[in-house]
């Protein structure tokens, strides 16, 4: 992702060495400064990706807003120096630099680079029964991932694609056991990995928060809803106040975390006001924000708990601003498809996919369909990358290289998701390749023709809408490829983000 003297300047110092060298400011200030200008020279400048050229720009600037995140709490003293060192480590030496150079193998091998992560559930038992939960979990449920299958997978996903970089979600993962072992025992024997772990937060306490600062390579990503009342709506009464009492955890012991904002047709006018950003990034000591448009999967599904077509307009709207006048890093995984590139899923190269706490392996954890279990794929001889290469997964990637090309320009890439914005994509997928429903909802769901109804419906409005923002932010004025003619008209600027 960084530039090549850069990243090969960062590769040849030790973590010992590098780590001494940011506790000093004029060193972290010329860092940032050079990552800032090759981040620019990138993305920008040499436009690697050959994408439209304001796409390039909001990438570079949302790494940008992320650096400059790290680099305050930094300053404010919110990061551990264990924490530092798995950062310096893990997420920038082992995920942000060095990931290329180990994919490349599997890259020679198969023509594509392969996923960069994989999320997995390795419980679907939560303490919590919040409305519309997309894993319908419950205290009382017992299906567990055996120790042994997941600790298999990081080293899989580690040897066959280099893989450094696990998402870990739910159920809620600290209540995870198996065999003897916990999901921190998980962390601590796969120290070359960092981790995101999705959480209610609500049993992070302090001695939580300690093993977590310990450990170093781990960032909670927090469930939020909005304010006290959304939040303990959905998820319970005083779960607000005990995710108040859990960042404070955290934070006093310089672990790094993030929130995780589910926006339904209830609070996403809520959710992204000044007001709430300045809370939780200034006041709380929040470093990224990760928002997920409700899904209509899961518990009691409903189409009618989704954001309207022009709520969703706003919100792209909004989110446009916050990241160019609030400086954050802050991600819609619909609305932000230009940060992605589009839709992740399927192990397209880059990106990822799920697997749930019975091992079934899916596309995507928002649609919870499988024509596989990785128990039985180890069972039989084969790995992830078996997986990976199935017909199932191929004609996903396949429908996502061709938007990328659509009619010679990129698709509306506010607009990426063939599950939710392009319904007839999953749909037809999963008939063709007769993909299993993962629980009771999902079997439900996919003989449910009025809702099926509804997707489509919402498809046809929320591409109109976004389409003409998409036309008006992207292709208005330019050629759409990069647009050399600007680039190198910028070439000759030096911009510093952030200043």
């Amino acid at each position: 992702m960084l530039g090549l003297q850069f990243s090969d300047l960062w590769q040849a110092m030790s973590t010992e060495f590098i780590d001494a060298a940011v506790k000093f400011r004029p060193i972290r200030k010329w860092a940032l400064k050079q990552g800032e200008k090759q981040l620019y020279e990138t993305y920008v400048v040499n436009n690697v990706d050959g994408l439209p050229l304001k796409v390039q720009e909001l990438r570079c600037l949302a790494l940008t807003n992320l650096l400059h995140a790290v680099d305050k709490a930094l300053v404010d003293g919110r990061i551990s120096p264990q924490v530092r060192r798995g950062v310096i480590k893990n997420f920038i030496g082992n995920l942000l630099i060095g990931v290329k150079k180990r994919s490349q193998p599997f890259k020679e091998k198969y023509g594509f680079y392969p996923p960069v992560f994989l999320t997995i559930s390795p419980t679907k038992r939560c303490n919590l029964q919040c409305t519309g939960c997309y894993a319908g979990s419950t205290a009382s449920d017992k299906n567990t991932l055996p120790y042994s299958i997941l600790n298999r997978i990081i080293a899989d996903k580690r040897e066959n694609w280099g893989s450094h970089f696990t998402v870990i979600s739910g159920g809620e993962p600290l209540m995870y056991r198996n065999d003897g072992k916990d999901i921190f025992d998980l962390f601590k024997e796969n120290n070359d990995n960092y981790f995101l772990m999705y959480t209610n937060a609500t049993l992070i306490n302090k001695e939580a928060a300690r093993k977590l600062a310990e450990l170093g390579n781990v960032t909670p990503a927090i469930s939020v809803e909005g304010w006290e009342k959304e939040t303990d709506e959905r998820r319970g009464k005083g779960v607000f106040r005990k995710i108040q009492e859990a960042m404070d955890n955290l934070k006093s012991y310089g672990v790094p975390y993030g929130i995780s904002v589910t926006a339904t047709r209830k609070n996403a006018e809520i959710v992204l006001t000044d007001e709430f950003m300045d809370y939780y990034f200034n006041e709380k000591g929040v470093i990224y924000g990760w928002i997920f448009q409700y899904m209509p999967i899961g518990r009691s599904y409903t189409v009618d708990l989704m954001i309207t077509p022009e709520q969703r307009q706003w919100m792209l709207e909004k989110e446009l601003e916050l990241i160019y006048n609030k400086r954050i890093f802050l991600i819609d995984f619909w609305n932000g498809g230009p940060l992605s590139i589009g839709c992740l899923s399927a192990g397209r190269s880059g990106g990822y996919f799920y697997i749930d706490w019975n091992g079934n392996v899916a596309h995507c954890v928002f649609f919870p369909y499988h024509v596989a279990n990785i128990k039985e794929v180890y069972e039989s001889g084969g790995d992830l990358t078996t997986v990976l290469m199935s017909g199932y997964f191929k004609k996903i990637r396949d429908w996502q290289d061709k938007y990328l090309n659509k009619h010679g320009k990129v698709g509306n890439l506010f607009a990426p998701c063939p599950i939710r914005d392009h319904h007839e994509v999953a749909y037809e997928t999963i008939i063709e390749f007769n993909a299993k429903p993962m629980d009771d909802d999902a079997a439900q769901a996919i003989k449910d023709e009025e809702y099926h109804k509804k997707m489509y419906e919402y498809n046809a409005k929320t591409n109109r809408l976004l389409g003409r923002i998409w036309e008006r932010e992207v292709y208005a004025g330019g050629d759409g490829n990069g647009d050399k003619r600007k680039t190198e008209e910028k070439e000759k600027e030096v911009i510093e983000f952030g200043r």
